[in-house]
């Protein structure tokens, strides 16, 4: 029984990742050296992948 109720409870994501803080700017990234984030000339700003994904960000494709 336990079990069904952590199967149903869906946690939140806090680790934190890295935005280029741009209009244009899609990905989220796991770390701050990233090379998706060497083409950023906004500031670089840090969130939880919760609220990244909640702002349309997904996941660079050169940390997959």
């Amino acid at each position: 029984m336990l079990f069904l109720l952590f199967r149903e409870t869906r946690c939140a994501d806090t680790t934190t990742v890295y935005v280029c803080d741009s209009p244009g700017a899609k990905k989220y990234h796991y770390r701050a050296d990233c090379r998706g984030l060497s083409n950023c000339s906004h500031r670089i700003v840090k969130m939880t992948v919760d609220e990244a994904k909640k702002r349309g960000k997904t996941r660079c494709g050169w940390e997959k």
